[in-house]
């Protein structure tokens, strides 16, 4: 899942929304590509952690890949960043993945 632009109290409630479609597709691994994200506050990381809480009632895994330095510092000043796999970029197998259809 990639998600751009700025994650705050106005376009969060997007966010989970478009978490509350996918997580009803059953998957346990959900990867964020979050290069394109100049900003979130803590209403998005709000919406991340719930879709992580949901996620792991079933055994899964949310992770955060390619973080701008703005969100990453974010994540370690919040400790969120030992809370949520941190990747430094979108992970290999993901970018070669045949999309799914």
């Amino acid at each position: 899942m990639a998600i751009a632009g700025e994650i705050d109290l106005y376009t969060a409630p997007r966010l989970q929304s478009e978490f509350t479609r996918l997580l009803q597709e059953g998957p346990t691994r959900v990867v964020i590509d979050m290069s394109a994200v100049d900003f979130c506050d803590s209403t998005g990381m709000n919406v991340l952690l719930s879709a992580l809480k949901r996620l792991r009632e079933r055994g899964g895994a949310l992770e955060v890949a390619a973080p701008r330095p703005a969100v990453r510092k974010i994540l370690q000043v919040t400790g969120l960043d030992s809370v949520f796999t941190v990747h430094d970029a979108v992970p290999e197998e993901l970018l070669t993945a045949e999309p799914k259809g």
